[in-house]
């Protein structure tokens, strides 16, 4: 072979190389994967998902398998109505699932874990069932760093309505409630004068405002104000705790999430408890079908082990009233995340645990006292 042809080879080869090397490194962000070609190291995973009606259905597949650091892709429609998909404790948006249309997301997980998937969109009564389950492994490695890392004492301490003992479903009405709606901004006047036990952190966890404003009332120190000022004190207190950007964050939390049972102002009268009994705190009430208290039964509403005799209405109760101070003054924080880590235990109401993130959760708590409590 004549050198000069050689060296042309030689060139050539080096060319190619080049562009096959170059190719590889951007496909990922040219959509190449999407188009079918197969790139090294990046091991596509497509499923289809179908959302339905829960009454037919719900989600065509229950569980899914997901590796760290892999893509996995879905391909998603809704077969009757319009639907979302949602990754509960994500950042990331809910995708809308319109009937008959196709819409492709691509999720990676950087940890190990239970992730859950919902619909947002209000689909009926039994519209809390459409959850599932992304189980995600990683490697050995990998695995073993997140069980090392889930062994801390913070990552294993009960829920703290747990922790105090307190039982969600017993009645918290509250012995003392403001004869008018109290002002934030008056009590902050007298923060000066406030003990420095009730400014912690955890009094507020631990308090509901009813308890707290006792507490007070008790203080020698302020036995000149008048209850309504202490109220006022009670609401500088709770608006401490929350910030204009958590209360904008949780007013769409709540209008996405609960507005639809728990009504757009808090009454408990959403469009989806239209025609349901609203019963006290504390109160039971008997199943037809199984001739059970309904507030004594465990909690079905998880995704695993549910009873199909919780989809009818007569087991379903409206949501109460947050307008009523008695309510939600005599609750503390803590017993409201008890009741959105744990669920309803009968009354139709899913549990939150999987879906938010405890700051969400602590923000959505803030925002329900609004309800009751003028900040």
């Amino acid at each position: 072979m004549k050198p000069e042809l050689f060296a042309r080879l030689i060139l050539f080869l080096l060319l190619a190389t080049a562009v096959i090397v170059g190719v590889l490194g951007v496909a990922p962000s040219l959509g190449l994967q999407a188009l079918g070609l197969q790139i090294p190291g990046a091991q596509a995973h497509s499923i289809e998902l179908h959302a339905r009606m829960p009454e037919n259905g719900g989600w065509s597949e229950n569980t899914l398998s997901a590796e760290v650091g892999k893509p996995l892709t879905l391909r998603l429609t809704s077969d009757d109505v319009l639907h979302s998909f949602a990754i509960g404790q994500s950042d990331k948006a809910p995708l809308d699932l319109h009937p008959g249309e196709w819409t492709e997301t691509t999720l990676r997980f950087d940890k190990p874990g239970r992730y859950t998937y919902y619909c947002t969109r209000w689909c009926g009564r039994n519209h809390w069932r459409m959850r599932g389950t992304i189980i995600v492994t990683g490697s050995e490695t990998t695995a073993i760093d997140a069980a090392s890392a889930d062994s801390t004492p913070a990552a294993q301490a009960k829920p703290l309505y747990l922790r105090l003992g307190l039982d969600p479903d017993a009645p918290h009405e509250a012995e003392h409630v403001p004869a008018s709606a109290p002002s934030a901004q008056a009590g902050a006047a007298l923060a000066v004068r406030l003990p420095a036990w009730s400014l912690e952190r955890q009094t507020y966890l631990e308090s509901s405002p009813a308890g707290l404003w006792q507490r007070l009332r008790d203080e020698q120190s302020l036995k000149d104000l008048s209850a309504a000022q202490l109220w006022d004190a009670v609401a500088y207190l709770w608006s401490r705790q929350t910030t204009a950007e958590q209360q904008a964050e949780a007013a769409q939390l709540y209008a996405t999430n609960c507005a639809a049972c728990h009504g757009e102002t808090g009454k408990g009268d959403g469009v989806m408890v239209e025609g349901l009994p609203r019963y006290k705190a504390g109160e039971t009430h008997t199943s037809p079908e199984l001739g059970q208290s309904a507030g004594s039964l465990e909690s079905m509403n998880g995704m695993d082990g549910m009873n199909n005799a919780l989809e009818s209405d007569m087991r379903l109760s409206a949501p109460p009233d947050f307008t009523d101070p008695h309510l939600l003054l005599g609750a503390s924080p803590a017993l409201l995340e008890g009741k959105m880590l744990r669920g309803g235990m009968g009354t139709g109401m899913p549990y939150w645990g999987p879906v938010f993130t405890g700051d969400q959760m602590d923000a959505l708590i803030a925002y329900m006292y609004g309800f009751a409590i003028k900040r």
